[in-house]
């Protein structure tokens, strides 16, 4: 029985060790994986400039995209239809490219949202702005080659340039000016709306006993008040009354100073984000330069004026602390025992 009791003992202790090993294999396997991800990530999403594999991908990326729509436009010349088949070849190649780029995306979603499960990051990527642009990049290859129209959705492929650099682009500075000054934005759109709908009103009032067939309606002359207030002016239909042409006048006037509005407040905000960024800049150097320095009595700078230790150090001093004041950095001042220089160094 002893014996029976011993060998089922070591079984089990075999079997356990079994299921650790299999448990630190798995967490491994798993780690790699991770890591590998990560990589990947690191490398189709990052692009950082001391990575080499990462800075050759964004050029493939960029030689691609470019390749793409080259022969998108050279396909449409008709005296150039000899060379179809190598135009379809390219097409071929950068599509399984942008395939590519695409799964790699969805398959490091979790790296791209982080605090998300797997599954709910994958859903977040398909669903943002980036998921939907990638899957218009290749799209139109496999569903809608018939439809002249919706292969100009591959131009979308262009916006992968602007995420090469995803921590400080222009497109990125662009989309914030443009979230930051929204509500601005959207009451100078309501304004403009709101004039054409009124010019087109007073329009209609005024000449439609003159041309009961172009301005057949009261929305008829939405399409007059557009090109009038935006100044195309296409001249398709035109005042022919002197109280109607004297309200085009008007009309372009106001329109002239509305359309401005929004031009005024997206410059504003490149203006305010500018200094933002200049103003960070400055904080986050005066943060990595600043130092203090206490002066006891045994101190080579106790009794020396600050232009001696500003000589001496290579530093602007920019605020002694004595006791309970801050005194001003004069070059004259003299440094007691007891104070606390505040300095940056050059």
């Amino acid at each position: 029985m002893e014996e029976k009791k011993q060998t089922g003992t070591k079984k089990r202790q075999v079997s356990a060790g079994k299921k650790a090993s299999g448990k630190r294999r798995a967490s491994r396997e798993e780690k790699k994986r991770r890591d590998l991800r990560k990589r990947v990530f690191d490398v189709i999403q990052i692009g950082s400039a001391g990575d080499f594999i990462s800075r050759f991908f964004d050029y493939l990326l960029v030689f691609n995209i470019f390749a793409n729509i080259t022969v998108l436009i050279l396909g449409t010349f008709e005296e150039l239809n000899a060379f179809d088949g190598i135009f379809r070849a390219v097409e071929i190649v950068t599509v399984l490219f942008f395939c590519v780029e695409y799964a790699l995306r969805i398959w490091t979603a979790d790296q791209l949202y982080p605090d998300l499960p797997r599954g709910k990051a994958v859903v977040r990527f398909l669903l943002s702005f980036d998921g939907i642009v990638d899957l218009f990049t290749i799209l139109p290859f496999f569903f809608l080659m018939g439809f002249t129209a919706f292969r100009i959705l591959r131009v979308f492929r262009i916006f992968h340039l602007f995420r090469i650099n995803t921590t400080y682009d222009s497109f990125n500075v662009i989309t914030e000016v443009i979230y930051e000054k929204r509500n601005q934005i959207i009451s100078s759109v309501v304004i403009i709306l709101i004039l054409m709908l009124a010019s087109s009103l007073c329009i209609y009032s005024v000449e439609h006993d003159a041309q009961p067939d172009a301005f057949e309606n009261a929305f008829s002359g939405i399409w007059w008040s557009m090109t009038t207030i935006f100044t195309v002016g296409y001249g398709d239909i035109v005042p022919i009354t002197p109280v109607g042409r004297f309200l085009a006048v008007i009309t372009t006037f106001l329109g002239v100073g509305v359309v401005a509005i929004p031009t005024g407040i997206i410059s504003a905000g490149f203006v305010e984000q500018y200094q933002k960024v200049q103003q960070e800049n400055r904080v986050e150097i005066y943060r990595n330069n600043t130092a203090t320095l206490y002066v006891d009595s045994e101190s080579v700078w106790a009794g020396s004026t600050l232009l001696d230790v500003e000589k001496g150090s290579r530093c602007v001093v920019t605020a002694v602390v004595r006791g309970t004041l801050v005194l001003v950095p004069r070059d004259d001042v003299v440094l007691m025992p007891g104070d606390t220089i505040i300095y940056m160094t050059l």
